[in-house]
């Protein structure tokens, strides 16, 4: 399962309305082709994203795929399927972004609720989410300049929670534009190494 697409576009939507000039990234249907989960793409996007536009205010991550399976089920790939998919993809948009951004850029990344409130079948997911926390906690004083780092960290969207079915049951949806607004607030703003809750 994945938030990708419902929220990518919603941050899209909010930062274009607010007068940022987007350029977006995915592995199809964007701007700039970009597979976060291959270090050699994320150099290249970095690459013609400057070259094209010029320097790079923010990056603003809304990708991230982790698997959902029993524990029991759960083998070695799976974790570490997880960890590249959400979080190694993540941190290395920020490792390789450091050579390629000003000293004024920011990074806004995404998690979610279960580093806090675990699901069943959502090890995998607790675990990744934990650890963007954590490297976002931790690289928001090692950055270079005035670079600023947080993460975003929703709660199950009113816009899918067809797709989840009973998975989310008992928690509160929001609809996919208040996680926007706080990637807005982050990109904006003036904090860094926060976690922004949308619960």
């Amino acid at each position: 399962m994945t938030m990708r697409f419902t929220l990518g576009r919603a941050v899209h939507t909010a930062l274009r309305d607010r007068g940022h000039q987007v350029v977006t990234a995915s592995r199809k249907g964007a701007d700039v082709h970009v597979d976060i989960t291959d270090p050699r793409s994320i150099r290249a996007m970095y690459e013609q994203v400057a070259q094209r536009e010029g320097d790079i205010d923010a990056v603003a991550c809304a990708a991230g795929s982790v698997p959902w399976r029993p524990l029991a089920e759960l083998g070695t790939d799976d974790i570490r399927g997880g960890l590249e998919g959400k979080a190694v993809s993540q941190i290395e948009l920020v490792r390789q972004g450091i050579a390629h951004l000003p000293a004024h850029a920011s990074y806004t990344l995404v998690t979610g609720i279960l580093a806090r409130e675990p699901l069943l079948t959502g090890s995998v997911a607790a675990l990744v989410n934990g650890a963007v926390e954590a490297f976002v906690r931790a690289a928001a004083i090692e950055l270079p300049g005035r670079q600023r780092i947080n993460a975003v960290s929703p709660t199950v969207f009113e816009e899918s929670l067809d797709a989840y079915g009973d998975t989310f049951a008992g928690f509160d949806a929001v609809p996919v534009a208040r996680a926007a607004n706080a990637y807005v607030k982050s990109v904006e703003g003036h904090r860094t190494g926060q976690i922004f809750l949308v619960e």
